[in-house]
């Protein structure tokens, strides 16, 4: 029996929701559901009542609920005990962060907050993909989470257990490698040939499938077919890191979409080009966000959370009283 059965439980029976509640833990709701009969087989009875809306538990369940709740609670508490139990562990803020925005954005971010005064910041990067970064917090394994946001891919956690800080936007682009002439080897076209005009496929070097990325280049894609940017894509290569599909456009194998802050110095070298139209377009912004349990027990993470806040707090003009 894993722990993570039982915060799936705790979950169900607070929501009453399968769909909520595969929501909140971030996973679909054929997994969450095995996963709630994973538990019943290793319960070996019925938990849940489903002949019923909303959810409701058996008395089985409702006793294991009672018992689970008390069962959590006391292991992060004692989890809590554990990571204060040395000044180290106490002193260091562990971050889950997103394989990209561990590359692009974070070493930049940290300087900039020491360069204003923040002062020496002992942190611990934990480097994952989107799905599992916002699950580390979610099961308390980490403290702090930075992660992207797209309108059509929200990060979904609940505002009464999280808050949230918004630390900048990230523009997500066509970029390729360029001829001799600096020109792109490959582009997007406003107006693509008709199926048998010559025009070839573009090659297309994509996020692997599920990939937090992906799933916006492909709503991007959607909008372009939408507004005439159609182009035929042949996918070529794909993966999940952005730095594999960067690596493979420096080497002319076709069009990747990437963040702007990961080829800054590519294309400020000339190494990498815009594929996009012409007349622009084939782009989209992302905004970077700062996450956190709101009962945080660790001091420093708290310390830094309030310092960040205080940092984007609106300064008063010169002379001017804030409160009245």
């Amino acid at each position: 029996m894993e722990t993570k059965w039982l915060e799936d439980f705790v979950s169900l029976a607070e929501t009453r929701s399968f769909s909520r509640s595969a929501q909140l833990r971030h996973v679909t709701q054929p997994a969450f559901s095995r996963r709630i009969q994973s538990l019943e087989a290793w319960a070996g009875t019925d938990l849940v009542d489903r002949s019923s809306y909303p959810t409701r538990l058996t008395p089985a369940g409702q006793t294991l609920y009672e018992q689970a709740v008390e069962m959590l609670q006391a292991l992060n508490s004692t989890r809590t005990v554990l990571r204060q139990s040395t000044a180290v562990a106490q002193d260091t803020i562990e971050f889950a962060v997103p394989h990209t925005l561990a590359f692009s954005f974070f070493p930049g971010w940290i300087s900039s907050l020491r360069k204003a005064g923040a002062g020496p910041i002992k942190s611990r990067l934990i480097g994952l993909n989107v799905h599992d970064a916002v699950l580390r917090l979610v099961e308390g394994s980490c403290d702090l989470l930075i992660a992207y946001n797209h309108p059509s891919q929200p990060i979904q956690l609940d505002p009464e257990r999280y808050e949230m800080l918004a630390l900048g936007h990230e523009v997500l682009a066509p970029y390729v490698k360029p001829d001799r002439q600096g020109q792109p080897l490959y582009r997007f076209y406003s107006q693509p040939g008709p199926p048998g005009s010559g025009q070839p496929p573009i090659p297309f070097l994509g996020f692997a499938p599920g990939a937090y990325l992906g799933r916006v280049v492909d709503w991007i894609l959607k909008q372009a077919d939408a507004y005439g940017h159609a182009a035929t894509l042949e996918r070529v290569y794909e993966t999940d890191m952005a730095e594999g599909l960067k690596a493979m456009a420096l080497e002319g194998h076709g069009v990747a979409f990437l963040p702007a802050s990961s080829v800054r110095h590519e294309v400020s070298a000339g190494r990498l080009v815009s594929a996009a139209p012409p007349e622009g377009g084939l782009q989209d912004t992302l905004d970077i966000r700062l996450y956190r349990q709101r009962q945080t027990p660790k001091r420093a993470a708290g310390r830094f959370w309030q310092d960040l806040l205080d940092r984007q707090a609106p300064q008063a003009p010169a002379g001017e009283k804030i409160g009245g």
